[in-house]
């Protein structure tokens, strides 16, 4: 029953929803409409506006005396301390060594000005000790001279720099390299003077979107001494050296667009003495003469954070035959870390001119007649990283491998005297390979320190041996401010691996590629440096050279001067 009466339900429930929602019917009914009425008002057009009249109100014055009153101030006072501190013309440095060593230095330089500088320098150092070898063997004589002047001037406008100077060296030594002490002085002298000037020229137009130019010119004079008389032994040179330098930059943004232009000319002319002390037929003249150019930009990405360094150097060396090298030169370089490390690589190379006097300046014992060939470097592949650890300590780490031609090697010459005690000048190809790191630390101006270290690994085409390389080589160096009153400098150089070229068995003698090898031992050479400044006008100074006094032998059979103790004044006035 309770199923049959819910179906009812919901049966009529949806028949009655299922129903329209309109219906249909028909009836009667009573509908009232209301009354229409006209409206008798005509329209019209309404073209003015009311505005509201504005009432004027006048403002009220007000008069109120101004009253001043003047409050005394207490003066005040200025302390003037001296911020620049005084220059001074002129310097003077005078001292003596133990071995009966003058030294004497005079500068003068103008004072302050905006414009125009100029100034001199003269200084002079000799020695008349004795030396002896390991073994206490006094050797030939060794004294030298050494006196060099300096007269430089410059001028500084707006839009230029213009810069000079006149400069002369007079070095007068011996070739003692012979355990004999009784060999006249006169036949074993040498002396080289030196006489050039330079003028150098910068244009400053502006940093940006701006060409500036930059002019050096520099020339050298070099003559040796003349041939002693009934001496067939050897001849004198002469030299003359002409530089002529260009190089010209435009900043444009990030880049940095920059040429160089140069052309270096060197006239080397060697001439021998016969019996009457005649310059003879027997002369060798050789002239040098290189030019470069070196196109190059330089830019920078990521902030500044990326620096690359584009360019590529000719160069043409004019000689019989003229002959043209191209060099490629790239350099990147990523700052990290805010200097923390900068990782760097590159290539370059180039051709380096070859002189008397840059074989005399490293080696003043060599022959006056020499041969002078142009060293090349095709490639110098480098790759390092440096950076600052903190603000006071840096590092770095270096390593570059290198292909040489006409290295310059010096070998002890047997065919121009039998003393055996001047070198020859050999050249040979090589690969060079160096790996080094250094490391510096500055407090301040009160302490300075700084330390290097050299590896170095040649391989050699034909020579044994790169005679009297250095293979491993340590510097370290450092100063120390006390109060600025005491000051302390001290420097050590340390090197191993020298070998010498020799032409007979012997102690200690090896013998490599059929050619004999003569080790030069172990270089230790350290000097102290002490000063007392009075005032900041007159100091006290001592130096000590050599301090272990090792009689090492920097070129084979040439020991060095022993310990050596040099004192002094210097003065400012």
């Amino acid at each position: 029953m309770k199923i049959v009466f819910l179906f009812l339900v919901f049966f009529y429930t949806a028949y009655f929803n299922a129903q329209p929602d309109l219906f249909e019917a028909e009836g009667l009914g009573n509908r009232e409409i209301e009354m229409t009425y006209r409206i008798t008002a005509n329209p019209k057009v309404a073209d003015s506006i009311n505005v509201a009249p504005i009432i004027a109100q006048p403002l009220m014055q007000l008069y109120y005396t101004t009253k001043i009153h003047i409050d005394s101030i207490q003066a005040a006072t200025i302390e003037t301390t001296e911020k620049i501190k005084k220059l001074y013309p002129f310097y003077v440095k005078l001292g003596i060594g133990s071995i009966v060593m003058p030294l004497g230095e005079l500068y003068y330089n103008s004072t302050r000005s905006r414009s125009v500088m100029f100034g001199a320098h003269l200084k002079h150092l000799s020695s008349f000790g004795q030396i002896k070898g390991r073994d206490k063997v006094i050797y030939a004589p060794a004294n030298f001279d050494r006196t060099s002047g300096l007269v430089f001037g410059q001028i500084i406008k707006n839009k230029f720099t213009l810069g000079g100077e006149l400069n002369y060296d007079n070095y007068g030594y011996h070739y003692y390299g012979v355990p004999i002490q009784t060999i006249k002085a006169d036949s074993i002298r040498q002396r080289i003077q030196r006489t050039g000037f330079g003028l150098i020229l910068t244009t400053d137009r502006g940093d940006s979107a701006r060409l500036n130019l930059k002019f050096d010119v520099a020339y050298k004079n070099l003559t040796s001494q003349k041939p002693n008389e009934d001496s067939f032994s050897d001849g004198g040179v002469t030299e003359n050296h002409f530089d002529f330098k260009t190089l010209g930059w435009y900043n444009k943004g990030k880049e940095h667009f920059y040429t160089g232009f140069d052309v270096c000319y060197n006239g080397y002319k060697y001439e021998r003495a016969d019996s009457s002390n005649y310059l003879s037929d027997t002369s060798l003249i050789v002239n040098n003469t290189i030019i470069n150019l070196s196109p190059g930009v330089t830019t920078s990405f990521l902030d500044k954070a990326l620096t690359i360094d584009v360019g590529l150097g000719v160069s043409v060396d004019v000689a019989t035959k003229s002959r043209a090298y191209i060099y490629p030169r790239i350099n990147l370089s990523y700052n990290l870390l805010d200097g923390l490390l900068v990782p760097y690589i590159g290539i370059r190379g180039g051709l380096k001119q070859m002189t008397f006097g840059s074989l005399n300046d490293y080696n003043p014992y060599t022959l006056t007649n020499i041969s002078l060939f142009n060293e090349n470097t095709p490639y110098d592949l480098f790759f390092g990283v440096s950076g600052g650890i903190s603000k006071r300590l840096t590092y770095g780490v270096h390593a570059s491998f290198a292909q040489i031609t006409n290295k310059a090697l010096f070998v002890t010459d047997t065919s121009y005297s039998s003393l055996n005690n001047r070198f020859g000048v050999i050249y040979d190809s090589l690969n060079l390979s160096t790996v080094e790191a250094s490391i510096s630390y500055q407090m301040n101006e009160k302490l300075k320190v700084d330390g290097l270290g050299r590896f170095y690994s040649y391989e050699m085409k034909n020579e044994a041996r790169a005679w009297n390389l250095p293979q491993l080589q340590f510097i370290l160096r450092g100063t120390y401010n006390l109060y600025d009153k005491f000051y302390v400098r001290a420097d050590l150089t340390m090197e191993s691996g020298r070998m010498a070229k020799v032409y007979g068995p012997g102690d200690g003698i090896m013998n490599e590629n059929s050619q004999y090898v003569k080790p030069l031992g172990f270089l230790a050479d350290g000097n102290l440096g002490f000063e007392y400044r009075y005032n900041p006008r007159v100091s006290a100074f001592l130096q000590v050279n050599n301090v272990a006094s090792q009689r090492y032998s920097r070129w084979l059979n040439y020991p060095v001067m022993p310990i050596q103790i040099l004192g002094g004044i210097s003065a400012r006035f």
